[in-house]
């Protein structure tokens, strides 16, 4: 192990990225930092409203306001780095940076796709048993959820950080992408990586299909219900309990499985790095949105914050001395 474990500590990777300095670039970049900024805002707004009404402190809302700290933290793991190579006119990143970004991206992405999964499972609870909600998706239910969902990120991350950073990089260290991924990190290792491949191949099929079959199993269920509602305003307004789920859904798993479950020979660089714009930019952006502005009740305390803001100002204006 010592040999080869010189070879892959010396020196910093490359990051190739998507960015020259080119007038178009500069604009897709400065279009990136937009939604950098508005993912913050929107899911830090979307984390304040959850846990200051207390309206929105049921089962639904405690899965969103997770989602909102992974999405958080996924991009926060990516654009920023992104950004200083950009503006900074460098492209490199240091091992340990690679190792970091490579097990936090790994975790949060398969944390926030289980959790996505499972919260398939809330929709069905509250539309299928609707009176007997609160007793199945109790606090400690939701925990586990939770957890679980965590807990398997977690470890997926820390496995494929470990099998990255063990193998030889004796050649070039230019990883051809913006951050640094497994799969384009492999592409570099100077030994074989073709069992890695087949195992990382599973273990993304798992970790993406589990959650998704719950998903389908679950709308099934759901469908099949709102079918046999009499009435038409229970059917949309079921329907529409589901459709932001349903369309955060759509975002992350067509992009995450474009990318993972594709045969390997049908794979290329640049359509791997734009497609994952998707998924660790546009997802993190496109969230909050999806669930406060199609959500009244979200809409109903952000209403409300700004009524007792706005009422604060002029109740107390400041007043200069």
């Amino acid at each position: 192990m010592g040999p080869w474990l010189n070879h892959s500590t010396l020196g910093d990777f490359i990051l190739l990225g998507i960015f020259s300095h080119n007038r178009t670039d500069l604009v897709i970049f400065s279009a990136i930092l937009v939604f950098f900024i508005v993912a913050l805002a929107g899911n830090t707004l979307l984390l304040f409203l959850i846990y200051s009404d207390a309206q929105l402190r049921t089962p639904m809302y405690f899965f969103l306001s997770h989602l909102s700290l992974m999405d958080l933290a996924l991009i926060c793991t990516i654009v920023p780095k992104m950004a200083d190579n950009f503006i900074h006119d460098r492209k490199s990143i240091s091992f340990i940076g690679c190792g970091l970004q490579i097990g936090f991206f790994v975790a949060l992405v398969g944390s926030e796709g289980l959790l996505l999964g499972l919260m398939a499972y809330d929709r069905y609870v509250a539309i299928n048993h609707p009176l007997r909600y609160h007793v199945l998706m109790s606090q400690r239910v939701c925990f586990q959820i939770v957890g679980s969902s965590w807990a398997f990120g977690t470890l997926d991350g820390l496995i494929q950080v470990v099998v990255a950073m063990t193998f030889p990089y004796c050649g070039s260290r230019e990883v051809d992408h913006f951050f640094c991924e497994l799969l384009a990190l492999l592409r570099l290792a100077c030994d074989d990586t073709s069992f890695v491949d087949t195992l990382t191949f599973y273990c993304c099929v798992f970790m993406l299909l589990l959650p998704f079959s719950i998903i389908v199993a679950s709308y099934a269920k759901i469908v099949r219900a709102v079918i046999n509602m009499n009435s038409t305003q229970a059917r949309q307004k079921a329907l529409t309990t589901c459709l932001s789920h349903l369309a955060a859904v759509s975002l992350f798993y067509g992009a995450a499985m474009f990318i993972y479950l594709r045969p390997k020979r049908y794979r290329a660089p640049g359509h791997d790095k734009i497609i994952s714009l998707f998924y660790t930019i546009l997802t993190p952006m496109l969230n909050p949105l999806i669930y406060s502005l199609r959500n009244r009740e979200v809409m109903r305390a952000l209403k409300k914050k700004l009524s007792h803001w706005v009422t604060g100002c002029w109740k107390y204006p400041h007043v200069s001395t």
